[in-house]
């Protein structure tokens, strides 16, 4: 098990940082997880290869998140709260076109670009060791929201109501998702860019799309 990793001095030693040091510490052992995790996948990932990339002792890594799957918790919780909350805010206005859901998606996106992909691996495919509680806990607070701020705006006759609210979630959330979880492959491939101004352009198009449609 993870918690029973024998820990080993790191440079910073086994005291814990104080004040702004401590939440800088802790926010960077959160990123390092984050990318691990996404590209190793949490199976492959220990808590050992995390601390020593923050250069702490493993024991550091215990104190402030617990087991592995802590950590892997709040990798995700980071994210998901503010996000959870913006869509909460947002099903408290009275009109919220589509594309001012699709922008707080991709932005909080743009904040943490490797999540969705660690999200891919560790909550939506078979067998992901969060997918369970994911879907207890954390999926109500997010795409819970949008199908009723949806039905909002058919009952308002701003969105058809021939739609389904669930798969117009659905939808939102794979344009402003799917192009990170692609990365990969969108960049050789197609030519995205995934610098600042390929971001802001890939948004547009995204609103542009959503707003006008394809044609002209």
């Amino acid at each position: 098990m993870d918690t029973n990793e024998t820990p080993q001095a790191g440079r910073r030693g086994r005291g814990r940082p104080p004040g702004r040091q401590s939440s800088a510490l802790r926010e960077m052992i959160l990123d390092i997880a984050e990318e691990r995790f996404a590209f190793q996948g949490y199976a492959a990932t220990s808590l050992r290869e995390i601390a020593e990339q923050a250069d702490v002792n493993p024991a550091m890594v215990h104190y402030y998140f617990g087991s592995k799957r802590d950590l892997l918790r709040q990798v995700l919780e980071r994210s998901f709260e503010p996000l959870g909350q913006a869509l909460a805010d947002l099903a408290a206005e009275d009109h919220v076109p589509p594309a001012t859901v699709s922008r707080v998606l991709s932005r909080a996106v743009r904040q943490h670009p490797k999540l969705p992909l660690l999200v891919v691996r560790e909550v939506m495919l078979p067998g992901g060791v969060m997918q369970k509680e994911f879907l207890e806990t954390m999926a109500p607070r997010l795409g819970g929201a949008l199908p009723g701020i949806v039905a909002r705006e058919q009952a308002q006759l701003r969105m058809s109501p021939e739609l389904d609210p669930g798969i117009v979630s659905l939808l939102l959330l794979a344009l402003s998702v799917f192009p990170f979880i692609v990365r990969g492959v969108a960049e050789p491939a197609l030519g995205i860019r995934y610098d600042k101004a390929g971001l802001q352009s890939l948004e547009e198009h995204v609103l542009r799309l959503l707003n006008e449609g394809l044609t002209t």
